[in-house]
């Protein structure tokens, strides 16, 4: 059965950080559609002026923050210790679990385009170690479709293996395809998979989908994704529901009012920072 499209949004100019101007495409009014992913920003500019100013110091709990900057650099810095810089088509995996505090820097560079995902993470799992990962290039293998590449960027692909997400499945492709190129991927049938068109106009199941646009699939064992007139890069997503009550508050995602409430206690009581894992 072909997946279709259920829903598509289009993301909206804002700002966040320290004045870091990006395109809003998933917050709290999707979290129900595009479960377990709650949120995705994308950065996409030619000007410092727009995104130099990072984001300064702050908490998380309850989520995973996944970062793809395909052009340009983004630096890492947390409470575990951790300083890393990753770029030009790398992935920062960080598990916040019961509590991190990090920051990141955007240094200049000819343009910065990319993706930052907030993967939710099971009731279970909320207050796990908080960690940090980066996935180099030297990790990702880029596999050659007829007409497209696909970067292995997490999870599988037909029997080739990246890095693999510890607490929930996630299938992480970027997708690259010439113009009126058209591919097939199989999935799944019951897993949530959502794409985003980070370049380009695609038809995904016929339906023409804009540049910069999230798109919810309805269940499937395929779908076929069609470049339009320029080349494109999609980006797709797949993993599974985790239908869990959400309470969101700014930067920490529980799953009741009582867990978000202890959690902005923790911080001002100076417990957030628990045991974590460095590496």
């Amino acid at each position: 059965m072909e997946r279709k499209i259920s829903q598509q949004v289009t993301g909206y100019r804002t700002q966040d950080g320290a004045g870091v101007s990006l395109v809003r495409v998933l917050g709290t009014r999707t979290v129900q559609q595009y479960d377990p992913i709650l949120m995705l920003d994308s950065f996409d500019s030619t000007n410092p002026d727009d995104y130099t100013a990072g984001f300064p110091m702050h908490p998380h709990r309850g989520i995973e923050t996944i970062s793809y900057v395909y052009r340009g650099y983004m630096t890492h810095k947390d409470s575990l210790g951790n300083e890393d810089t990753i770029g030009e088509g790398e992935v920062q995996w960080m598990t916040a679990g019961s509590g991190i505090l990090h920051e990141e820097k955007l240094p200049a560079s000819e343009r910065l385009l990319g993706v930052q995902l907030w993967l939710n993470l099971p009731a279970k799992d909320k207050m796990v170690p908080p960690a940090y990962h980066s996935i180099k290039n030297s990790e990702i293998e880029e596999i050659e479709l007829e007409n497209a590449k696909l970067r292995l960027l997490a999870g599988e692909f037909e029997g080739r293996k990246g890095y693999l997400s510890k607490y929930l499945p996630l299938d992480y492709y970027d997708l690259h395809l010439n113009p009126k190129a058209s591919i097939v991927l199989n999935t799944e049938r019951d897993r949530s998979v959502m794409m985003f068109t980070l370049l380009g106009e695609v038809f995904i199941s016929g339906e023409l989908v804009k540049e910069k646009t999230a798109v919810k699939l309805t269940p499937g064992d395929y779908v076929e994704i069609k470049a339009a007139h320029d080349n494109a890069q999609v980006l797709f997503i797949s993993s599974t529901l985790l239908s869990e009550p959400i309470a969101w508050g700014g930067p920490i995602v529980m799953n009741t009012k009582e867990e978000l409430n202890k959690a902005f206690d923790d911080l001002e009581k100076g417990t957030f920072l628990q045991n974590g894992i460095s590496y």
